[in-house]
């Protein structure tokens, strides 16, 4: 290889070059021929890791069928959606909740404490002051006392159950969206899993590929350095004065181009 003649015998005919034009194309053999020598064992692809899809969208050891199916989450969030034990649940959420019972509970505390404080003792003291203490007019006061408390807790209570109603027609529209949702995300990410699996299983193969391809690749440049005067041939037979003019200048610009490689 290095250091060959760059000349050429075909049949009766010979090809040469001018002398420098051949040594420097035996010198840029040579250089090819060290530079194959160094890189064709030294692949740049063979430590590329390949990147797993799977462990970056669903962690370790897990892949996308430990996960349900688009069907799966469809009948679960969609298809099987009773809509009115749906609403009548959003209902009991907002009307059963621990922070209205919590409300009804300090409503009826403040209104006990005011009775104690205010109301009985000025029904007794006008109760005394007509002597009906001991009557069954006194007890019958009472009662009417202890029943309006009763009736004022429960319209309490009412009114604010009341008021959550549409909190809970809220809550349920927010469920049914949600429930949508959940599926629409769903589908995104699946699509997005299996367009980035594609992509970037492309580059895990392209890589693969040109690792093992890496020695083709350096003999297909010096494979170019051997053929490099292909074209630029002067034959020594003879020719008009055009023909040898064409190949003078053909050679002219293969013997620039080589010269200007060192």
């Amino acid at each position: 290889m290095g250091g060959s003649d760059s000349t050429t015998t075909t049949g009766t005919s010979t090809i040469r070059f001018a002398d420098y034009i051949e040594s420097k194309h035996s010198a840029f053999l040579d250089e090819a021929q060290a530079q194959r020598i160094e890189l064709l064992p030294d692949s740049p692809f063979d430590e590329y890791t390949n990147i797993e899809v799977s462990d970056a969208f669903f962690g370790d050891s897990y892949a996308i069928s430990s996960f349900p199916s688009l069907y799966d989450m469809f009948g679960k969030f969609v298809a099987g959606l009773d809509v009115e034990a749906l609403y009548t649940q959003s209902l009991e959420t907002a009307t059963e909740s621990p922070l209205i019972n919590d409300l009804v509970t300090a409503e009826s505390t403040l209104l006990d404490d005011d009775i104690e404080a205010n109301i009985l003792p000025r029904f007794e003291l006008g109760a005394r002051d007509i002597n009906s203490v001991m009557s069954s007019s006194f007890v019958i006061g009472k009662s009417v006392i202890e029943e309006a408390r009763v009736k004022s807790i429960a319209k309490f209570s009412a009114q604010l159950k009341y008021n959550m109603i549409p909190v809970s027609v809220d809550l349920w529209k927010t469920h049914l969206t949600w429930n949508q949702n959940v599926i629409a995300r769903y589908v995104e990410v699946m699509k997005t899993y299996y367009i980035t699996k594609i992509s970037v299983d492309k580059a895990n193969y392209g890589m693969a590929s040109s690792d093992k391809l890496w020695p083709f690749t350096v003999l297909g440049y010096e494979g170019k350095a051997l053929g490099a005067l292909t074209g630029a041939q002067s034959e020594s037979t003879t020719e008009t004065a055009k023909e040898d003019s064409s190949l003078l200048s053909t050679g002219l610009g293969v013997a620039s181009a080589l010269l200007g490689f060192f």
